[in-house]
């Protein structure tokens, strides 16, 4: 976004031929149409000529590209958290967050009341290890306040090459003072679907955000459950899931849709009013079986579309905590130069029509969690509930064995595991003994 002389001479027209040129421009609007868009030209030509003062008269001398970014940048950021200008390399980073790898952190951030704000981390990544959480604020990166920095300057001082460190202050609700975490960045994996079998016939599938792959790769998990046994009930889990594409969030919901609404947008312009619906395509597969859909406050865009439209269509039970309340859509525009601008175009609605912008959405069943265990520090961190028995006590007799006890097998040992798994979640652990219990509602009901 280069500024020449000859583009700054166009611009700072003396006055008489400025009046010409909009008039020229204008002659053909409507009146009220015309009188905004020459105050809208009055306006630039007061920008243009502050730029030119300041060029001339500032202490230092100004990079006119910087200049423009800047009065560009905050000119989105007076508009909504979530518009931004994007630099040629801030705009590559974006099309690889859905497309490729990249090293960070591994978090999803936003601005909320002129804040930093972490919308959710990414399981698995380092930030979600070293115990970050949706809605933590980040006052400082690497010593530096973060306050009136844009999203797109966060993310790069987040972002870095695998192994180096970044250590963000924080401050959480309950907190009296702020804590310095340091993180070793790594590389932030692109699969975004998880499976595991929780019982014979109840799987639970975490989707962690939406990728361009993300709609094929539940598919094929959902397919291999299927060449197993026969599924009796599925947990998807859109917990701290921050969002991605659109149409990823489209796609999978219509694995569970035969037809209707999935979400609607509407803008200001004709073009960003769109209604997704369902279609049921020769072919595909019929999922019968009955779902719980896992949210909390970190699920957040497109998540909500999908929880929304399966608790909308009554295909499935919402459980957990309400959701984060991303209820906008952004749409990323290129530029001259490799620069992009990722503007809010437009609010979606659920298929009942409500926009759950701020308001997220509300489980049918209110579920907490305790806290995570993976809290910031280790003096932070409350011991689970443990679970005595006879053979923990000090002392305590031996059984009388008469024959030498066999080794775990290693299904034995996952099944241990996942115990203790759903003994920690109890979320995950409510929402089993909601799909079994439906199982065995139906069973009775299919009786003569």
């Amino acid at each position: 976004m280069k500024i020449t002389r000859k583009m700054l001479t166009r611009l700072t027209l003396p006055a008489l031929g400025a009046a010409f040129f909009v008039f020229l421009a204008f002659s053909h609007l409507p009146d009220g149409q015309a009188a905004k868009s020459q105050d809208t030209y009055q306006h630039l030509e007061t920008f243009t000529n502050v730029l030119h003062i300041i060029q001339q008269s500032y202490v230092e001398e100004v990079d006119p590209e910087e200049a423009i970014e800047g009065a560009i940048r905050g000119m989105l950021n007076s508009l909504d958290p979530h518009s931004s200008f994007l630099r040629a390399d801030d705009f590559k980073e974006l099309q690889m967050e859905t497309k490729g790898s990249f090293s960070g952190i591994g978090i999803e951030i936003s601005m909320r009341d002129g804040m930093l704000t972490v919308v959710s981390p990414i399981e698995g990544t380092p930030a979600h290890k070293k115990g970050l959480r949706a809605a933590d604020r980040i006052v400082g990166i690497d010593g530096e306040s973060t306050k009136g920095i844009s999203l797109m300057e966060a993310v790069k001082k987040l972002r870095g090459p695998e192994g180096t460190e970044v250590t963000v202050t924080i401050h959480r609700e309950g907190w009296s003072e702020f804590r310095d975490i340091t993180i070793v960045r790594g590389v932030i994996p692109i699969h975004s679907v998880r499976t595991e079998l929780l019982e014979p016939g109840y799987a639970h599938i975490r989707v962690s955000n939406f990728q361009a792959k993300t709609t094929n790769d539940f598919r094929d998990a959902l397919n291999e459950f299927q060449q197993q046994e026969e599924l009796k009930g599925l947990i998807l889990d859109l917990r701290n899931n921050p969002g991605g594409l659109l149409d990823q969030a489209v796609q999978l919901t219509d694995v569970f849709l035969d037809e209707g609404v999935i979400v609607s947008t509407k803008g200001r312009i004709r073009e960003q009013n769109m209604v997704f619906e369902a279609r049921k395509t020769s072919g595909s597969e019929s999922y019968r079986f009955p779902m719980v859909v896992l949210v909390n406050e970190g699920s957040a865009s497109a998540s909500e579309i999908v929880a929304g439209a399966l608790q909308d269509h009554k295909r499935a039970v919402i459980l957990g905590t309400s959701t984060f309340g991303k209820g906008s859509v952004q749409t990323i525009i290129p530029l001259n130069g490799g620069a992009g601008l990722r503007l809010t175009t437009a609010r979606y609605y659920t298929p009942s029509g409500i926009s759950i912008q701020a308001k997220g959405i509300v489980p049918d069943i209110e579920v907490h969690n305790e806290p995570p265990s993976n809290a910031i520090e280790d003096n932070d961190r409350q011991p689970p509930h443990a679970i005595f028995r006879e053979r923990d006590l000090l002392h305590h007799l031996d059984s009388e064995q008469r024959e030498p006890v066999e080794p775990m097998t290693e299904e034995e040992e996952d099944n241990g595991e996942l115990r203790e798994k759903l003994a920690r979640d109890r979320q995950l652990q409510t929402a089993l003994t909601l799909l079994k219990g439906l199982q065995v509602f139906n069973q009775q009901r299919s009786r003569p």
